[in-house]
């Protein structure tokens, strides 16, 4: 399987799903415990819970495709990014109010999301004659 094949292209989007799916589950059904752990307001995880479950569930429709349309894997990427940017803005001072542990899961949720956009982004260039 090479990065030209739609099957990588598949599999990313696959991988993206199943992660946005269990963070959205996480996020929506254990956002009291969360709150305490990460000191991450509920009103603002569970929404994004969600959110990353309908999220979820479409990029796994747009996975299950045998050739993802490319405008709709550019949306995802796009939707990856500005994920990624927003992530990180809700660091900033009196916005949320995380501990360091909640700080590091944000950080680290970034930069799989943004991991996940790249890899998005290096399957479909090459792809690109094949989607």
């Amino acid at each position: 399987m090479t990065p030209a094949s739609p099957l990588f292209l598949r599999r990313v989007l696959g991988l993206d799903a199943a992660a946005s799916g269990a963070v959205g589950l996480l996020l929506t059904f254990g956002a009291g415990p969360l709150a305490d752990v990460l000191r991450l307001d509920p009103g603002f995880t569970r929404p994004a819970g969600l959110f990353l479950i309908g999220w979820a569930l479409a990029v796994a429709a747009l996975a299950l495709q045998p050739r993802p349309a490319r405008p709709l894997v550019m949306a995802v990427i796009a939707v990856n990014v500005l994920w990624t940017i927003e992530s990180v803005l809700t660091l900033a001072p009196g916005w949320l109010e995380p501990n360091a542990l909640g700080v590091a899961f944000v950080i680290a949720q970034a930069a799989a999301v943004a991991a996940f956009a790249g890899l998005q982004l290096f399957a479909l260039k090459p792809a690109r004659r094949l989607v």
